[in-house]
């Protein structure tokens, strides 16, 4: 049975186990370093106090979560977030993302937000730390690529550039 709820500071052993994967074998994130159970309970607490933050349990086990946060810390940028999902690597491939996206996506029309925002490291090679799959998956979900960095991020010995991608799920008036 699959269930998405809101995460509480009691799941962030499990979600920190996810996210560790990512840290230390891809370049998907830019964080070099786990972040220490305290700092990510710190994360969770912070972000979830306004925006929301929630996971998708398969038969009981978390197996991905997604969040929104902050686009920029400045009142203009109020209707605006930047969205993070992350799936355990054993779980990928079944809909899961789609299914968080949608709830995230769905909570944050309600809070009034319009305009979503992906930072997404790419490669424009193959390589055994990242694929491209973030991009294609988020060019799915109505995404559209709007800004390239070029080899901003350094990781693995190698340099990897970094897209933005936006969405719309508002009106603007």
């Amino acid at each position: 049975m699959v269930e998405i709820r809101n995460v509480t500071l009691e799941d962030a052993e499990a979600i920190l186990k996810i996210y560790e994967y990512y840290v230390l074998n891809t370049a998907i994130t830019f964080e070099v370093e786990v972040p220490s159970l305290d700092e990510f309970k710190n994360r969770i607490e912070k972000i979830s106090n306004k925006y929301p933050y929630i996971c998708l349990l398969e038969d009981n086990k978390i197996v991905g979560y997604s969040y929104s946060h902050e686009f920029y810390g400045r009142e203009a940028y109020k209707f605006s977030n930047e969205v993070t999902i992350y799936i355990d690597k054993d779980y990928q491939g079944k809909g899961y993302a789609k299914l968080l996206y949608n709830e995230l996506e769905k909570r944050l029309k309600e809070k009034g937000i319009l305009n979503l925002y992906a930072c997404i490291a790419v490669t424009d090679h193959k390589d055994c730390n990242l694929t491209n799959n973030s991009e294609e998956f988020h060019k799915h979900f109505g995404y559209k690529r709007i800004g390239l960095f070029t080899k901003c991020g350094y990781k693995f010995n190698k340099w990897y550039d970094m897209i933005w991608m936006e969405k719309m799920i508002g009106e603007h008036k």
